[in-house]
């Protein structure tokens, strides 16, 4: 998943000089949007960024371990495994792709809505497929289809939104994970006995969001074309981003903190499944149903308040320095308590740790693109942190869990990773 966006993750959103006072705002390359008009884009963009997580959370988190599971209940971790690393090199590959292509043409809806068209598709197939090896293609398809969409989406912020409302701008779209999060694994767990029309009603989701925004926000022109350059300066410039010192740190310091925390929520069904003491009768799909609203208020109050106080205080570092450790500390939780008390207690504090991450870590980038102009396709290279851990991840825990013993360790491991990430923030210079 890429949690995620977040944006991203999951991304969510998302590749060269320092950013200085003398580089050019990204705001002030296009012309200041009215207040109306601004107001319903914010709307729209909650709304598509809602339609987005709901299918990252309620496909990724429920109906594809469901039908894994179904399909090969003694191997259930490891297919699972397999078939989310390959499908994350779609992600990885895909986002800034079609963000580099969004940056050339000059328009953002074009991708959002083809995005959109080509995931119904795909989770159509999805839901009528029975063996590992199709549920893979599929899944692969889904997560190409979905991250041309989240690129475009993502892109919008930095075209539209003054640098010094960045934190609020991108505290309203984030609340789109815990909406679309709580909406996406309530869908899931009431369909989860009936996948083809669960996989057709996530289409349906996300197929209309995008046909809303489209329709209702329509695209400002960002110039002329850019031309196309010699391939060899081609790849320079896509990877441009990555040499720039602060981007790199945030780059960085986001692959870690996805990391950590998609190596324990994707696995959470089976965690429920086989680590857990739920109560009689509470069954892993009803848990989560329980769990996600939990967790998803959490990341609604932590996305708001820490998304306005980074504005209000004009620091951006703190908080998402603090958010990432305590995301790596409340993983020890469910290992010292391995109940479902302990798990309500980790999903609230999870939560609140990762909302406020990736609200401010997500303003945070805003602010170190070297260049207003490649904006969709410096923000597609940082999804690459959001999806390329989820090509390890599932690898890796899948491997933690059969080769170690367990999920305790999985537990440690990710707790780990998102301390390390906290630390990774230090090195930034350009914002406090």
């Amino acid at each position: 998943m890429a949690t995620n966006e977040l944006t991203d993750p999951i991304e969510p959103p998302p590749a060269g000089a320092d950013i200085t006072a003398t580089t050019a705002d990204p705001a002030a390359t296009t012309s200041e949007p009215e207040a109306p008009r601004q107001r319903g884009l914010m709307l729209l963009l909650l709304v598509a960024n809602s339609a987005m997580m709901a299918v990252y959370m309620g496909v990724g988190s429920v109906l594809l371990p469901t039908q894994v599971a179904a399909i090969a209940p003694d191997d259930k971790v490891a297919v699972l495994g397999l078939i989310g690393g390959i499908s994350a090199i779609f992600a990885t590959a895909f986002n800034p792709i079609a963000g580099a292509l969004s940056d050339r043409s000059g328009r953002r809806n074009p991708w959002i809505l083809g995005g959109a068209l080509g995931a119904l598709i795909a989770l159509a197939f999805l839901g009528s497929v029975s063996t590992a090896l199709l549920v893979g293609i599929g899944w692969c398809l889904v997560q190409a289809t979905m991250n041309t969409y989240q690129a475009a989406v993502t892109a919008i912020v930095p075209d539209r939104v003054p640098a010094a409302r960045r934190g609020t701008a991108s505290a309203l779209v984030g609340l789109g994970m815990p909406i679309g999060g709580t909406v996406g694994v309530l869908l899931a767990a009431q369909t989860a006995t009936h996948l083809r029309t669960g996989y057709l009603v996530f289409g349906a989701i996300v197929a209309v969001a995008a046909l809303l925004l489209s329709v209702f926000c329509r695209d400002t022109p960002r110039g002329e074309p850019v031309e196309k350059g010699p391939k060899g300066s081609q790849l320079a410039a896509f990877l441009s981003a990555l040499a720039n010192h602060d981007f790199r740190w945030a780059f960085i310091g986001r692959a870690l903190m996805v990391l950590g925390y998609f190596s324990v929520v994707g696995y959470q069904l089976y965690i429920l499944g086989d680590h857990i003491a739920l109560p009689g009768g509470l069954t892993p799909p009803a848990a989560m149903a329980i769990l996600t609203p939990v967790s998803m208020v959490a990341v609604a109050l932590s996305t708001v308040v820490g998304g306005l106080l980074s504005d209000r205080w004009n620091r951006r570092k703190v908080f998402v320095g603090v958010s990432a450790a305590l995301a790596g500390l409340v993983m020890v939780v469910p290992v010292v308590s391995p109940t479902w008390t302990g798990m309500l207690v980790f999903s609230a504090l999870n939560g609140l740790a990762f909302g406020c991450f990736m609200a401010v870590d997500t303003a945070l980038v805003t602010l170190v693109l070297p260049r207003a102009e490649d904006a969709a396709r410096d923000m597609g290279v940082l999804n690459v942190a959001n999806a390329g851990p989820q090509i390890i991840a599932p690898f890796v825990a899948s491997a933690i869990v059969t080769g170690l013993g367990g999920y305790t360790p999985l537990f440690l491991a990710g707790g780990a990773l998102s301390l390390i990430g906290a630390l990774a923030i230090l090195p930034i210079r350009s914002v406090r």
